[in-house]
């Protein structure tokens, strides 16, 4: 356990931060889940709906540091190409 004041402070910090970064990276699975379902059922204006949503979220998880921007661009790109082979059946 930290000692000094200061180290404290860092860990009470890092703490809140760690809680504000997994509730953003469980919105983005969410998120991604929602699309994946929404195209393999069919339902593809959903599912390009929530991907406009997706992406704008994946860009500013991404801008912030909660996610690497590959992360981000890696996970754009496979739920596109969900959505792509949704509308394609």
């Amino acid at each position: 356990m930290a000692h000094t004041k200061s180290a404290k402070k860092r860990h009470k910090q890092s703490e809140a931060n760690r809680a504000k970064n997994r509730a953003v990276k469980s919105s983005l699975k969410t998120i991604g889940k929602k699309i994946r379902e929404a195209a393999t059922s069919g339902n593809v204006e959903a599912a390009e709906t929530a991907y406009r949503t997706a992406t704008e979220k994946l860009d500013r998880a991404a801008a912030k540091g909660v996610i690497h921007a590959n992360a981000a661009a890696r996970t754009k790109s496979r739920l596109s190409a969900a959505i792509k082979k949704a509308k394609g059946k």
